[in-house]
């Protein structure tokens, strides 16, 4: 368990921290010569069981509030200090304050140095402070009268810690990749680079590769320290320090992150839930500039408001963060803000969106992914991204923004009763709207045959734009896909088609066909091209060109080169003919001229058959010479070898009926 202290300056924080631990968290000599805390202090408490209380010691001076800040991010405890003999300060307040908008609800508050003064002082301090505390997160915790002097009430103290460390539930870290805060970076002689800080998700080894964000600087863990020992691992809720490699200690400092590179993805935008403190005198103006507190990080931003309205002191409202340097953060990250001058809190929030856009921000689908996204854990998130209208879910983006492994985010998937589309850009509907597409299509496309049964399909893209424009072209085409693999359809080129439609089934081209096909069994082996064959049957040839295209889909013809076409009962015979060369060659190895010889057709002809064969993968190209690969019979059918093709005439006789 990870605890901070909390409250004014001079209120005991630190010597309360050495009384239970027995370190002075004071390291800097300044603060010991000045006997104040300026930065963060660290300290340890073993228990029993192998259990650890780690202590964050933060200065309380007004102008270190910043240091305090990155100090209690992170944390599961706090320890609220209040000095007897001041009562309740301006640092008590504000502290108080940060506590509750980071939404710490765990803790115990110490009223101290009880020895200065008498029990009457001691009861006033108690109704003050649990006034105090009652408009806060940290309503309703212990108080304890202490002194660190005489040890009064130090016992009771322990006791409560201890409690509080053995009730304490681990955070959940299966399924997320590794994050940690960082609050200190410095160098060691002989080791390099060291960071430490505060481990918010997942877990880390030694050896494991990372990345320093918002840098993007990849770096290796060399090694794990847990309370000055090694460790073979550090997990959600360790406070450690890292040796890192690859990396200069200049080029790594507090407000960084050291995190997995799936979730490295620094933004200037975050959608946010902010609270304006009651406190505060006047409403936070549209565009007003803040320091923001992140973990560790302190970086200036702006605030834009919805439609430029002010957000009233002690409300709540959506805002979006325009930050002066990129920043990493996850969804639900608590933040705070303070004034430009850094002088006072002015409040804090949640992050919503960590990766948001600048438009549009109030679009409904935009406002209904906010909603979503607000609530709190991506399980229940999801289904309701899902119930969006004409909306895709951005997987990588849904992964990063919440911190998934790839199997957390397959199970939450699989239970939401997702449908994942796409490869390159992989996307998420409603497993409904992805069958409602389906079905879709095929009907669009079963009515477009309808209305012109001789067109070769729709462009994909088109169908797309028709049927579902806010899906990308990645996922759409890959809804098509599926259906081809399932036979529903066919794919041709750009275009698609009904599985078994032919666009030549009509009595014009029935009629054509009649007249084509004897023509290209008369050619035999050596059949004419679009351009003889349109002149021997009094075609036009454009008109023959695309019948023949669209006849190809049928699988009756086949396209052997760009003005050549053949039946496929001809090309059966011809892969006979090459099967019975290649029986017949050395090593099963023949070459075009040996298969020319045998066919009775020229070698460009003879070059150009073998080269469709080999495309089919019926033969396989070795050199300057080919073997069979695959069985023809699947592809063209049976066929016996017919060698040495009689008739070379391929001139194509004039038909007496008119051309269609």
């Amino acid at each position: 368990m990870i605890v901070a202290t909390a409250g004014h300056i001079d209120h005991g924080k630190t010597l309360l921290v050495k009384v239970l631990t027995g370190v002075d968290t004071d390291r800097l000599p300044e603060e010991r010569a000045r006997g104040i805390s300026i930065d963060l202090g660290f300290a340890y408490w073993p228990l029993a069981d192998d259990g650890l209380i780690g202590f964050v010691d933060v200065p309380g001076h007004q102008r270190f509030i910043h240091n305090m800040l990155a100090g209690v991010c992170g944390i599961d405890f706090a320890l609220l200090a209040v000095a007897a003999d001041d009562g309740v300060m301006p640092q008590t307040v504000e502290h108080l304050q940060i506590l509750s908008l980071l939404g710490i609800r765990r803790g115990v508050a110490a009223i101290t140095k009880t020895d200065r003064v008498d029990p009457a002082r001691v009861g006033q301090v108690r109704t003050e402070l649990h006034a105090l505390l009652a408009g806060s997160s940290l309503a309703g915790i212990t108080l304890l009268p202490v002194s660190a002097v005489t040890g009064a009430g130090i016992e009771p103290l322990r006791q409560t810690l201890v409690a509080a460390a053995e009730a304490h539930a681990a955070r959940y870290r299966e399924g997320q990749h590794f994050r940690l805060a960082i609050d200190r970076a410095f160098s060691v002689a002989g080791s390099g680079t060291i960071v430490t800080g505060t481990v918010f998700n997942g877990e880390v080894r030694p050896g494991d590769r990372l990345v320093v964000s918002p840098k993007g600087i990849p770096v290796r863990v060399r090694g794990i320290q847990i309370r000055g020992s090694a460790a073979q691992r550090a997990q959600a809720g360790d406070r450690c320090a890292m040796n890192l490699s690859a990396i200069d200690v200049e080029s790594v400092a507090r407000g960084d992150w050291v995190l997995h590179e799936a979730i490295h993805a620094p933004s200037r935008r975050m959608d946010v839930r902010f609270t304006l403190l009651a406190t505060e005198h006047a409403a936070l103006a549209h565009w007003t500039p803040v320091h923001l507190h992140l973990a560790t990080a302190d970086v200036m931003a702006r605030v834009a408001t919805r439609g430029g309205a002010a957000i009233a002191p002690g409300t709540s409202a959506r805002a979006q963060l325009v930050i002066e340097a990129p920043i990493a953060a996850l969804n639900g990250d608590r933040f705070i803000l303070r004034d430009q001058s850094a002088g006072r809190t002015l409040g804090g929030g949640s992050v919503i969106d960590p990766l948001a856009q600048a438009r549009p921000r109030a679009s409904p689908a935009r406002l209904a992914a906010l909603t979503a996204f607000e609530q709190g854990t991506p399980e229940a998130a999801l289904p309701a991204l899902l119930k969006i209208p004409e909306q895709a879910v951005d997987c990588a983006r849904f992964e990063v923004m919440f911190n998934l492994s790839g199997a957390r985010a397959a199970s939450i998937y699989q239970s939401t009763d997702a449908a994942i589309l796409g490869r390159e850009q992989r996307v998420a509907v409603a497993r409904a709207s992805a069958a409602a597409l389906r079905d879709g299509m095929l009907a669009r496309l079963a009515e477009f045959h309808r209305a012109q049964p001789q067109a070769p399909g729709i462009d994909i893209q088109v169908l797309r734009k028709e049927l579902a424009p806010w899906l990308s072209a990645d996922a759409f085409s890959f809804l098509v896909r599926g259906l081809a693999d399932a036979r529903k359809l066919e794919i041709s080129g750009s275009s698609v088609l009904l599985h078994g439609h032919d666009a030549t089934s009509n009595s014009a081209d029935e009629e054509m066909w009649r007249a084509v096909l004897p023509a290209l069994l008369q050619g035999r082996f050596a059949a004419p091209t679009i351009a003889e064959l349109a002149r021997g049957l009094g075609l036009n040839e454009a008109n023959l060109r695309d019948f023949l295209h669209r006849k190809s889909r049928t699988g009756e013809v086949m396209r052997v080169a760009e003005d050549l076409f053949y039946s496929k009962a001809t090309l059966a015979t011809l892969a006979a003919n090459a099967a019975l060369v290649a029986r017949s060659a050395s090593k099963g190895l023949f070459s075009a001229a040996q298969y020319r010889d045998a066919t009775g057709i020229g070698r460009t002809r003879a070059i150009k058959i073998l080269e469709f064969f080999d495309t089919l993968g019926i033969t396989q190209r070795i050199g300057d010479t080919r073997k069979m690969h695959k069985n023809f019979v699947p592809m063209l059918g049976p066929a016996k070898p017919a060698l040495a093709a009689a008739g070379k005439d391929l001139r194509v006789r004039r038909r007496s009926s008119p051309p269609i």
